[in-house]
């Protein structure tokens, strides 16, 4: 079994702590650019990683856990400082997939409630035939 990096794991436990997008309805322009802003620097953060690995530390000044975790730091805020350009066109695909996704729920959504409506309505009319009947 491999073992996780530290940056590694402290991203996944970052993303994780996002919720599931299908049952949240991100309702302004803003918010929906922050996630899709969020989202490209953590992808970029894991993309540029590897160019890190292969740099040796000096031991008298550098190595061990400390630098470790403020590797992943760094690495995390080149993810940041890259994706608030948006140069990569990765916020813009992901801005546009959460208008999808919202569009689609919203109409799953008036789709359910022109139903439920037909339901109700019919039950209503079954009820006034019922009585007019019994008149």
């Amino acid at each position: 079994m491999q073992m996780l990096s530290p940056e590694t794991a402290m991203n996944l436990m970052q993303t994780s702590q996002v919720k599931d997008l299908n049952n949240i309805q991100i309702k302004d322009k803003k918010n929906m650019e922050e996630v899709a802003r969020d989202f490209e620097a953590v992808f970029i953060g894991e993309m540029i990683k590897p160019m890190f690995e292969g740099i040796e530390t000096d031991d008298i000044f550098g190595g061990g856990k400390g630098e470790e975790i403020f590797r992943g730091m760094m690495l995390q805020e080149y993810g940041k400082e890259i994706a608030s350009k948006n140069i990569t066109g990765i916020q813009t695909q992901v801005m546009n997939k959460l208008i999808e996704i919202q569009a689609d729920k919203t109409q799953q959504e008036q789709t359910s409630a022109i139903q439920n409506n037909a339901v109700i309505d019919a039950e209503f009319s079954e009820k006034i035939v019922t009585k007019e009947r019994n008149i």
